[in-house]
């Protein structure tokens, strides 16, 4: 018996091939303080306009320009937020791409024998802020929702913010 893994993975590809242009289009030609702190508050309105419990925090290298955390939730959203900046960091891609990648091949992204759990996720909401022409400088971090809600919260903004 055999089954056709292209039929199979078509759904995955597709998702994988329309976060992949998000990380493409959504890019800057500067960021600043003021660009976190516009972000954070479009993130902050549309949580509150649609009562999301989400923390949300960004920041440019490792300083934290903005942070909040909205009624429902708690200082292990914010351990979420800080493996999710990590895996950012670490990748240079969003946390949902890279989760999505080791799901492509078959795995489990934190169950990968050279990643801390701990220090690590591959769930999406945690974005790079990328300077087109430079790369990325820094992270924007969701946490609350399924990981499919905190990622396209930012892709949100982001499209809003960039008039992208």
């Amino acid at each position: 018996m055999s089954s056709d893994t292209s039929a199979d993975t078509a759904p995955l590809d597709a998702l994988i091939a329309e976060v992949v242009a998000q990380e493409e289009r959504l890019q800057f030609s500067t960021f600043s303080a003021d660009d976190a702190w516009m972000l954070g508050s479009r993130l902050r309105a549309l949580g509150v306009e649609r009562a999301l419990a989400i923390t949300i925090d960004i920041a440019l290298g490792e300083q934290r320009l903005f942070h909040c955390a909205l009624p429902g939730t708690s200082a292990h959203n914010g351990s979420w937020i800080e493996r999710k900046k990590a895996t950012v960091r670490e990748f240079g891609t969003s946390s949902y791409l890279v989760g999505l990648l080791t799901k492509r091949g078959g795995g489990v992204f934190e169950a990968q024998p050279w990643i801390d759990p701990l220090r690590f996720a591959g769930h999406g909401g945690g974005f790079p802020i990328t300077i087109r022409g430079t790369g990325v400088v820094g992270t924007i971090a969701v946490s609350g929702q399924p990981q499919e809600v905190d990622h396209a919260l930012i892709v949100e903004a982001l499209t809003a913010h960039l008039g992208a």
